[in-house]
């Protein structure tokens, strides 16, 4: 059984340990998911709910509040940890895939047990992000796989999104795709109006019902607020605003189809982002990143061609040839990046 462990603290984080396990089952590999939050008590989880708001309303507070981040694994729950270890045990569990570092002192409480266990650490963004920081005097026997790295400034390799090769160049509209990830955070929705008058039709991801202020050439599709990663292991729910049903992609979120149709995405460049920025060949137009290590996945996009700060694009005069040639870059790009899937499920 190969164990992949996510946090819901963070969709960028949440979503491409889902895309992983789901590759590895289509390749007839054992794997299950195990997300963080599901050991808390209810008051931790109640006050992570909360923050997500606050960091979804103001930016400055959550850069902050990254810088500040605290280990939840100090905080567990005896009962449900012990639940957990029994239930690997019975799953003879083989390989963790760590994509948190608040992980590591609950996989090492398990280690101690006596248990032969490769672990992984499988980094979503170009340097290690805080959670894995936060542990460096972690010593278990380990691996690290970086899907963006930061020193050689490439993509060494990847997690498919989809199995479906980009839609072509000519088959996409003039429209760019705004969201602020996960918890809706950066400044994405400071550039809507600018954007509405440039030519391009929008879509836009929105986080609460007063996100949506309806405009000519702007989509709105929304999230359910109601939903936490820690609920299930389903992709997280998505619905158009002017609907009252949500969806939920089996393969992959349903936003990623806004991603693929789309000519760029606006965005912060996290790891979840550039994830889906490569696998739909849809150029990145960087916004200000959250913290050091989403700073640096923005640096290997411009430097391998697949995106450009956004105040660059508007400079052009929202050049859509531009957009074309980093579409193309990260074309060329695709053949040669390796599936960590299929490695993982050798």
């Amino acid at each position: 059984m190969i164990e992949v462990l996510t946090s819901g603290v963070a969709l960028g984080v949440h979503v491409p340990g889902l895309l992983l396990a789901q590759r590895l089952r289509e390749r007839g590999a054992a794997a299950d998911v195990s997300v963080l939050e599901r050991l808390l008590p209810e008051r931790k989880l109640a006050t992570t709910a909360e923050m997500k708001w606050a960091f979804h309303r103001d930016f400055r507070l959550a850069k902050a509040g990254h810088r500040l981040a605290t280990d939840p694994a100090a905080v567990t729950d005896p009962a449900a940890e012990a639940a957990l270890f029994d239930r690997w045990d019975t799953e003879r569990a083989g390989t963790f895939v760590v994509f948190s570092g608040f992980w590591l002192p609950i996989v090492e409480r398990y280690l101690a047990r006596g248990r032969a266990v490769r672990v992984v650490l499988c980094h979503i963004d170009a340097i290690a992000s805080p959670s894995f920081r936060k542990a460096a005097g972690w010593q278990v026997p380990h691996e690290d796989v970086f899907l963006v790295d930061g020193t050689s400034m490439t993509v060494p390799c990847s997690v498919p999104v989809s199995a479906r090769p980009p839609v072509p160049w000519a088959d996409r509209q003039p429209r760019l795709y705004l969201h602020g990830g996960g918890w809706g955070m950066g400044t994405y929705r400071e550039h809507i109006a600018e954007l509405a008058g440039s030519g391009f039709a929008l879509d836009v991801l929105a986080y609460r019902e007063s996100d949506v202020d309806p405009r000519p050439g702007v989509r709105y599709f929304m999230t359910d607020p109601d939903w936490h990663p820690w609920h299930d292991n389903g992709f997280p729910p998505l619905r158009p605003a002017d609907s009252a049903t949500y969806t939920r992609g089996a393969a992959h979120p349903d936003s990623f189809e806004l991603v693929r149709m789309a000519q760029a995405m606006v965005s912060k460049p996290g790891g979840g982002t550039c994830l889906d920025s490569l696998w739909s060949a849809t150029p990145l137009l960087l916004l200000e990143p959250l913290g050091a290590a989403e700073k640096r996945n923005g640096e290997v996009w411009q430097r391998l061609g697949f995106g450009i700060p956004y105040e660059t694009w508007r400079d052009s005069g929202f050049s859509g040839e531009l957009l074309a040639g980093m579409h193309q870059a990260l074309l060329r790009a695709l053949p040669g990046i390796a599936d960590y899937s299929a490695e993982l499920a050798a």
